[in-house]
């Protein structure tokens, strides 16, 4: 079983037991339950359920593993040849890990 959920603009593969590294959920602490209900595509044991845009009634349930995890650094550089211009720019991405506690059917 598993599902296509949108969190934050982004869609993610929603197994239950499983974790993921979503864009950072403001103010959460460690150990909140939170529920994302907008559920695009839910597969139960080969019977596929299609939303449109969402699936009524579906939703996951999930709990806050660490509210604040900092990505990888990104380091983006800009140089023009021969005018002197260089620049050195570096980000790193705040994300949320979350448990996938359920996954509740319609």
């Amino acid at each position: 079983m598993y599902a296509i959920v949108e969190i934050k603009g982004q869609q993610f593969k929603a197994e239950e037991g499983k974790f993921l590294y979503v864009h950072h959920l403001g103010d959460v602490k460690q150990g909140d339950a939170v529920n994302f209900d907008k559920v695009l595509l839910l597969d139960v044991d080969g019977n596929v359920t299609v939303g449109a845009p969402a699936v009524d009634g579906a939703k996951i349930e999930c709990e806050v593993l660490e509210p604040l995890v900092k990505g990888d650094k990104v380091l983006v550089f800009k140089k023009r040849r021969r005018k002197g211009y260089r620049r050195l720019n570096g980000h790193r991405q705040q994300f949320s890990k979350v448990m996938i506690k359920k996954i509740v059917t319609a």
